[in-house]
Order: structure tokens, then C-alpha cells, then sequence
């Protein structure tokens, strides 16, 4: 596996290659979802997604997860929306291994290492209710910040990658 900053930098040429337009951040590294939202350029109207990388019981399906910040993960829900009896984390070796990513730096953009669409894709339906939304482009020393249009019309099938849209709004973001 490529080092971050490699990998960050065929994200971005990925991107560029495409025009696909984005506003670019670096920063300090961002472990936690705390440490995103604490960023500056995360304002009302970005979503910095939490980003979930699980697996079936048998460790032979995969799924990214996206949450706005403050969705509690609820593993039977997310499990019952997807149709699989039992979801958990991934094992620490799938990250690098399927998408060139480390914890921490979880990120949709890491789909374009799945050449063999390996990983479903799963969002909480939420996630769009802001003008604009953000991910560390597989490196978490840097944010990109797209349009909502642009990422779900755009960078996303260019990723070769469609989505599961998942409806937790029944669910209180403060439990």
C-alpha cells in the first residue's frame, strides 16, 4: 500500500483529471469526528460525514457507512436496512487491503481503490440535507469540500460506485 500523502495525491489528480470542483484543506490530522468538527471550514452548511467500515459475520461482504456527525451507529438498524443478519467493524487489515486506507482516514473517496466493486456503499439519507459536504480525500491531514450535487452526481459514479440510502431519522441524534 501507497503512504497517505500518495494516495492523497491520486485522489486529487483523480479529481482534477475529471474538473470535478472541490475546496481542499490541510490540517492537522483528524482522528475523531470531534477533531473534524472542530475544524474551521466545517460549518452549518458542510457535512463532515462519520465513515463506518463494516463486514458480514463471515468477513467476505463489505460496507461503507455514512453518517452526519452526530447519528449514533446502530448496528441492528444499519444491519435490517441492508438486509444482513449481523454487520460488525471490519477487521484492521480490509482497510488498507481494499480501499488504501488507515483508521481515521475512512473516506468514500478510498473507493476508487475498489476496482472490483467489492464494497457497498451506505448512507444515512440525512447526510444531504446541508448545501455541501466533506471527506479526507484518504489522507486525514486534509479535507475536500464538494457540492452535494457534485459528490452524489459526479464524484461518485466516477468512482464507479452507486448508494444504499438509509433512513434513520427515527432515531435521536443525542442518544
Amino acid at each position: 500500500m501507497q503512504d497517505a500523502s500518495a494516495v492523497r495525491k491520486e485522489i486529487l489528480a483523480f479529481l482534477d483529471k475529471l474538473e470535478i470542483p472541490y475546496e481542499f484543506h490541510e490540517h492537522e490530522r483528524a482522528f475523531t469526528i470531534d477533531d473534524c468538527l472542530a475544524m474551521p471550514f466545517i460549518t452549518e452548511d458542510v457535512t463532515i460525514c462519520k465513515n463506518i467500515f463494516l463486514c458480514n459475520r463471515q468477513k467476505t461482504n463489505f460496507y461503507l457507512m455514512l453518517l452526519r456527525p452526530r447519528t449514533p451507529f446502530r448496528t441492528a438498524i444499519v444491519s435490517k436496512a441492508l438486509g444482513v443478519s449481523r454487520l460488525s467493524f471490519a477487521p484492521d487489515d480490509a482497510l488498507p487491503q481494499l480501499l488504501h486506507l488507515t483508521s481515521g482516514a475512512v473516506s468514500p473517496l478510498g473507493l476508487y481503490f475498489d476496482k472490483d466493486h467489492q464494497i457497498t456503499l451506505a448512507c444515512e439519507k440525512a447526510v444531504q440535507e446541508t448545501p455541501r459536504i466533506a471527506f479526507h480525500p484518504c489522507d486525514n491531514s486534509a479535507t475536500v469540500i464538494f457540492s452535494q450535487d457534485v459528490f452524489w452526481q459526479k464524484v461518485l459514479p466516477a468512482l464507479g460506485g452507486t448508494v444504499n440510502w438509509i433512513d434513520l431519522s427515527e432515531l435521536d441524534e443525542n442518544t
